[in-house]
């Protein structure tokens, strides 16, 4: 089983930086306008909420993570290394990429730019595997697990829509996936209607979504991730066209795994009260030693 895991932290979060009425203190308020998502501390420790995310990863079997962040990114090294590589963090191996923006944009290129950069200043990633998720969602231990117990060499979390606890509005933007009769991935459908949605149900009856967090074969997946286009409605390269780019070429090449369970969520300032109720109901007890 593989053990390496690529964490996308390197984006913009503009839509956390929204101004909208909340109820949050003064502090989270400033933390949610200047942080990096997942570097917005929620409880009194003063840690991260990114430690919840590596605390999966360890208890799963993950020991070699590397952190994609941008440019600027400085706060992250007060946590988890000052080193741009070989950090130690409770007996994970801290690892950071840069994320740099082209020169023609203000913005960082997507989650496949990402990852092209991160597998360009780590080249060993491309001979080995490794699971890519991002820094945004909490990913279970079972979730992280699954990944690299599978046999298959590229595979994604295949999320049962109903068991998310997101609000109706929320959930009907999510694309769904369209799985094969033994659950390999044929296509992912952006913002199906109501009616057409019924026809994309898998073998068990369930719609199912992807949350971005992904298994690949690094020398099968690097074309795909350096080749990615851009897409023109969001101008960005993104890890699902890089994806479904293989995915044609290779049909039955990406599995599903049929998980059913809620992924907690930090995009807005809304999700930061939900984050921090969910944290303190299930992670009373964190054994880092466990």
């Amino acid at each position: 089983m593989h053990e390496n895991l690529i964490i996308l932290a390197g984006g913009a979060s503009s839509r956390m930086k929204k101004v909208i009425k909340t109820k949050l203190s003064t502090d989270l308020t400033a933390q949610a306008n200047t942080r990096s998502k997942s570097l917005i501390s929620i409880d009194a420790t003063g840690r991260p909420v990114m430690d919840y995310l590596l605390y999966n990863a360890k208890q799963a079997g993950y020991k070699h993570i590397f952190i994609v962040i941008g440019e600027k990114e400085n706060l992250i090294k007060e946590f988890y290394g000052d080193n741009p590589g070989g950090n130690n963090f409770h007996g994970l191996t801290i690892n950071y990429a840069i994320q740099y923006i082209p020169k023609d944009r203000e913005k960082p290129f997507g989650t496949a730019d990402a990852l092209h950069q991160a597998i360009t200043q780590y080249p060993e990633l491309n001979d080995q595997t490794y699971t890519v998720c991002n820094s945004d969602n909490l990913y279970s231990e079972t979730a992280l697990k699954a990944l690299r117990s599978t046999d298959h060499a590229n595979a994604f979390v295949s999320y049962d829509r109903d068991a998310l606890q997101f609000s109706l509005q929320r959930i009907a933007r999510f694309a769904l996936v369209s799985l094969d009769e033994e659950g390999f991935l044929k296509d992912i459908i952006e913002k199906p209607s109501i009616e057409d949605s019924e026809l994309y149900k898998d073998r068990f009856g369930k719609l199912r979504v992807s949350m971005n967090i992904f298994k690949f074969d690094g020398a099968m997946f690097k074309g795909y991730v350096v080749n990615c286009p851009v897409n023109e409605k969001r101008n960005e390269k993104e890890l699902p066209t890089a994806l479904l780019d293989m995915v044609k070429e290779h049909p039955t090449s990406v599995i599903g795994i049929p998980i059913s369970e809620h992924v907690p969520d930090l995009t807005s300032k809304e999700d930061i009260t939900i984050l921090k109720e969910y944290i303190e109901k299930h992670y009373v007890d964190m054994d880092w030693n466990r």
